[in-house]
């Protein structure tokens, strides 16, 4: 099964052997597209292969990449090959269960984590120490930047609260908000 972003391409799975048949491994190979933004960027991406691309976004988002992470082309098709193994780990909420959003401010961080480290891994130091300079103007902007945000923040969840305490809005359990 692909996702809606794959329908209509080309998608295997494939099972090798290793030493016996207690040593499987499956991997999946699906014909890469253009991304779906290309056409309105102006920049144009240096990978003439869209399953290179694919596999270079996921090195750059994945803290531990996949080591079977390849791409090729057949009869002219792009194609992007990684290991078949669903390793990725989910919350599930329910708004009418407050104690399924226990874990809902760890998932954020994880999440948060999981952001900063592709970011991290896809500035090219240099350039950003350049643009960053020796001056605090950089600083500056961004702890305004910060401090105009939790402004925000704050007057918008104190709208959101005012239209919760008029009944203009309805939440999900009142027993939640403090």
């Amino acid at each position: 099964m692909v996702g809606v972003g794959s329908v209509g391409t080309g998608c295997w799975v494939i099972l090798l052997q290793g030493i016996d048949s207690d040593d499987p491994l499956f991997l999946q190979v699906k014909q890469a597209q253009p991304s779906v933004i290309a056409p309105y960027v102006t920049q144009k991406l240096r990978f003439e292969n869209q399953g290179r691309r694919v596999v270079v976004g996921q090195r750059l988002a994945q803290g531990s990449p996949d080591i079977f992470l390849g791409w090729g082309q057949v009869d002219g098709k792009d194609f992007y090959v990684r290991q078949l193994a669903d390793m990725k780990g989910s919350v599930k909420f329910n708004e009418s269960d407050p104690s399924s959003i226990d874990g809902f401010a760890e998932y954020c961080a994880l999440c948060g984590w999981a952001l900063a480290l592709a970011h991290a891994k896809s500035g090219d130091p240099a350039m950003i120490a350049g643009y960053c300079g020796n001056s605090d103007v950089l600083d500056e902007a961004i702890g305004g930047f910060a401090m105009a945000y939790a402004r925000q923040t704050d007057e918008d969840h104190d709208t959101l609260d005012k239209a919760r305490r008029t009944g203009r809005i309805k939440v999900a359990a009142s027993d939640m908000v403090k």
